[in-house]
């Protein structure tokens, strides 16, 4: 198995007073999926941020193959003036989209709607959509079934652990029910 996150001693604080990690190492083969769980404020964002190069630590390495990410607020995650289907057009081919519509629940016509004019679980499938169509090694998932009903939540995990293949999934999540569920390891946080 390939290696699709390597963390390794990593320090970070937004002041040398106030640290969040201190000496935090994680590793996250292909394959596997990995929950971060713990109360607000504990840096499960702030990991991802480092993850994505907005932050830098203080100390440590952080490796990480190419990824794609779910953000909680699927609203904040697409322009508001073209349509899903555009955004999505912008970073991927498309290619195999048609079996995940079906596999989500997703109409067609929603790929062509503007982001306002679908519900807020609509366009969070249309968001992990795009992720898993952008064929990442790494998938970085920032309560990613927070804004789904309890079944569609089920079969978007679902759906996840069973594209699996020549991936690895790293999942922020205050749902402990959901951890234990789909995780290979749940890393508690605070």
């Amino acid at each position: 198995m390939n290696t699709v996150l390597e963390i390794n001693s990593l320090t970070f604080g937004y002041t040398k007073e106030k640290i969040l990690f201190h000496d935090f190492s994680l590793s996250l083969q292909e394959g596997e999926i990995k929950a971060i769980v713990g109360p607000s404020g504990v840096g499960k964002s702030t990991l991802f941020e480092l993850i994505l190069g907005y932050r830098r630590p203080f100390s440590g390495t952080l490796r990480a193959e190419r990824f794609s990410q779910v953000f909680q607020d699927p609203y904040s995650s697409f322009h508001p003036t073209y349509t899903v289907r555009e955004q999505i057009q912008e970073v991927t081919s498309m290619e195999g989209y048609e079996a995940l519509i079906g596999q989500m629940g997703l109409e067609e016509t929603f790929l062509d709607s503007l982001p306002h004019k679908l519900s807020g679980g609509q366009l969070q499938r249309c968001s992990i959509l795009r992720a898993l169509l952008m064929k990442p090694k790494l998938l970085l998932l920032d309560e990613p079934t927070s804004a789904l009903d309890n079944l569609n939540q089920l079969d978007i995990m679902k759906l996840i652990v069973n594209n699996l293949e020549g991936m690895g999934v790293l999942l922020i999540t205050h749902d402990g029910d959901l951890a234990r569920w789909c995780s290979d390891e749940i890393i508690v946080l605070g």
